[in-house]
């Protein structure tokens, strides 16, 4: 494949509630899509993962443009005819990090790829379900009273598992009031690394409340206090953040850190690496799920095919586009007895509203693609 040239939109969407975790409180979506156009005129387009902050982890937008702009692109533009996505990993490689930089590329790249030859995500990273059952991830809030509507609230949509963010002093009570209001509905919580081992005993008193797991309770980088953290809490520790590879997934397995794993393709460089932490986690028998970062139709479309693999057995946070928009980039994706499909046409099978696009643009650049 060869690309003609590559353009940077930088879009703003508002959310339809403040969405707060343990980082802060977002209260728009904003981020740059990739679009790449080939000699023959297919498109491919991607939604770059970042936030505006270094806080889920080190990228943030204006660096991950910077880095794609100055390091990322050249690398394939070197490559010629030889582009293809599975080329892309490689050639980025000696670029230390910037895993959603090289995220936006890849997935940009294999869309165009996808629609040249009329295959979709799903068929290609090799999807067993038309449709996959959809989780919720409910923001912490000021009161409890409003956790409780806004539970109840998806439950009547119909969200077949809750996910609460929690951090300190938002934990205990807000699991208890769900779940003695609620019943036995799947729920879990999420801690964005807020914790450390020395609140292992606090942490524990969550194990009364019977829930699918806890997520990231400790910072990213401490792997062997997870895995001391599973062994003293009966609450199986799922990672998200610790996890960018398949080999952190395979020495998440080997240490006992991780009974779970969160699999974001923009936190782990894209969907080909996506698919081969799935293949290490099934391949051991562990459960993977497929977490998100608010992202509108473009981004959540191949999400959901990647959801749909057979080791994904957990509902992910593969939300319906109403969670967070009241008008999304795409035709919006709708919850239907508690599930979302999988959009089957070729690339990620969605297409881009040309009119909303230009509604909640805020800039246009194009980097020729030029050896």
């Amino acid at each position: 494949m060869r690309v003609d040239h590559l353009e940077v939109r930088w879009v703003r969407l508002p959310l339809v509630a403040p969405f707060r975790t343990s980082f802060g409180t977002s209260y728009d979506r904003e981020t740059f899509l990739v679009r790449v156009v080939t000699d023959e005129g297919v498109q491919g387009w991607a939604e770059c993962g970042a936030e505006p902050e270094p806080l889920y982890s080190s990228e943030f937008l204006a660096g991950a443009e910077l880095v794609l702009r100055e390091h990322l692109v050249p690398r394939l533009v070197a490559l010629g005819d030889r582009l293809a996505a599975h080329h892309v990993r490689p050639a980025l490689a000696p670029v230390t990090g910037h895993p959603m930089a090289k995220h936006v590329l890849e997935t940009a790249i294999l869309d165009a790829e996808l629609r040249a030859t009329g295959l979709g995500f799903a068929d290609y990273l090799g999807s067993i379900r038309d449709r996959v059952p959809a989780g919720v991830s409910v923001g912490i809030m000021d009161e409890i009273a409003d956790l409780v509507a806004a539970v109840g609230d998806y439950l009547d949509q119909g969200y077949v598992r809750i996910k609460l963010k929690i951090e300190p002093g938002w934990d205990l009570e807000p699991v208890r009031v769900i779940r003695e209001t609620y019943g036995d509905i799947p729920l879990q919580v999420d801690a964005n690394a807020a914790y450390s081992l020395l609140d292992a005993q606090h942490l524990a008193r969550l194990d009364e409340f019977d829930l699918l797991l806890i997520e990231q309770p400790l910072p990213e980088d401490d792997m062997r206090g997870h895995a001391e953290l599973a062994r003293r809490i009966r609450t199986p520790v799922c990672l998200d953040e610790s996890i960018t590879s398949a080999r952190d997934a395979a020495t998440a397995i080997a240490l006992g850190a991780a009974a779970i794993i969160n699999i974001k393709p923009s936190r782990v460089g894209g969907y080909l690496e996506a698919r081969r932490i799935h293949d290490v986690a099934y391949a051991h028998g562990i459960p993977v799920w497929c977490g998100g970062m608010l992202e509108t139709g473009i981004g959540r479309a191949p999400n959901l095919a990647l959801a749909a693999l057979p080791g994904f057995t957990l509902p992910g946070d593969t939300s319906a586009s109403d969670r967070y928009y009241r008008t999304d980039l795409t035709e919006p994706f709708v919850l239907e007895d508690g599930h979302v499909r999988v959009p089957a046409g070729p690339g990620t099978g969605v297409e881009v509203l040309p009119d909303v696009l230009q509604d909640v643009t805020v800039s246009v650049s194009t980097i020729p693609w030029q050896a």
